[in-house]
């Protein structure tokens, strides 16, 4: 009987998370690599706005989390590869971070831009696209991030990328944030199964590791899971991705790619920046 009872509260709480949002999310497209990398610094808001004016369906980016608890979106454990500085990022303070060059490495023209925080990037994205909240760590990140996305209203949009250990801290204190199982296994059909026994909204395939079958594809629709791929490097691959039912494959270059939207039988997407 409790497990009735807490399932219909669990229904209850998705259902009111999305009942004050009259915006459809995309049902399949492309998900935008730690923003437009291939164009952009990556994870810097310069490479987010570039997604978002491409008509990308969904936004992918990272989290760690600083010595003093401020939840940055970087890829790296350390700065040293995307600024001028060095150091792991759990190491360094939110103060420390601010003054580091997120940009010039990809280009002079992005010199001074800074490493965001999840707020902030929260805070520019339209209400219209998935976010793909990568974490980068175990701990209580994932209850933070959890916490923030309802305060700023992302539950419907927005799915944390991260362990079945790490989303079930989550939920405890947010039951209904949406969860991309990232504990891959050695075979595909372990890991499909393991995705649905967990209750999964997404899982993410990776080009390296087993193969991904039709078979695989259909059993995650029939269990509503939607699937991503990681990653796509040509039109031409991601069109053979999405024919054979992949949802949404990763790509580095969301601009170029975007710019095939018709070949890909793909509408992109025109950002709305209101919830109501």
């Amino acid at each position: 009987m409790k497990a009735k009872v807490n399932l219909s509260l669990f229904l209850i709480l998705i259902c009111i998370s999305l009942s004050a949002y009259s915006q459809e999310l995309p049902k399949t497209g492309l998900c935008a690599h730690r923003g437009a990398m291939d164009t952009h610094p990556e994870n810097t808001i310069p490479a987010f706005k570039a997604a978002i004016e491409a008509g990308a369906q969904m936004i992918e980016f990272d989290v760690w989390l600083t010595k003093d608890n401020k939840m940055m979106i970087i890829h790296d454990e350390t700065v040293d590869r995307t600024t001028n500085g060095t150091g792991e990022v759990s190491s360094l303070t939110f103060e420390e971070i601010r003054k580091l060059d997120a940009g010039s490495w990809k280009s002079s023209e992005f010199a001074g831009v800074q490493i965001p925080t999840l707020e902030e990037v929260l805070d520019i994205m339209p209400f219209n696209v998935w976010l793909n909240i990568h974490i980068k760590q175990e701990g209580e990140l994932p209850v933070m991030i959890a916490q923030m996305v309802k305060e700023k209203g992302r539950l419907h949009q927005s799915f944390l990328a991260c362990t079945r250990n790490s989303i079930q801290k989550a939920r405890k204190t947010i039951p209904e944030i949406l969860f991309c199982n990232m504990d891959r296994k050695n075979t595909s059909d372990k890991y499909v199964d393991q995705t649905i026994s967990s209750k999964a909204n997404f899982l993410q395939f990776p080009k390296k590791g087993p193969a991904i079958t039709p078979e695989h594809i259909a059993k995650l629709k029939r269990n509503n899971i939607l699937i991503n791929y990681f990653q796509a490097d040509s039109v031409e691959e991601a069109k053979q991705l999405l024919e054979m039912g992949v949802d949404f494959p990763l790509v580095n270059n969301i601009v170029e790619f975007m710019q095939h939207a018709d070949e890909l039988k793909l509408r992109p997407v025109k950002p709305v920046f209101s919830a109501e």
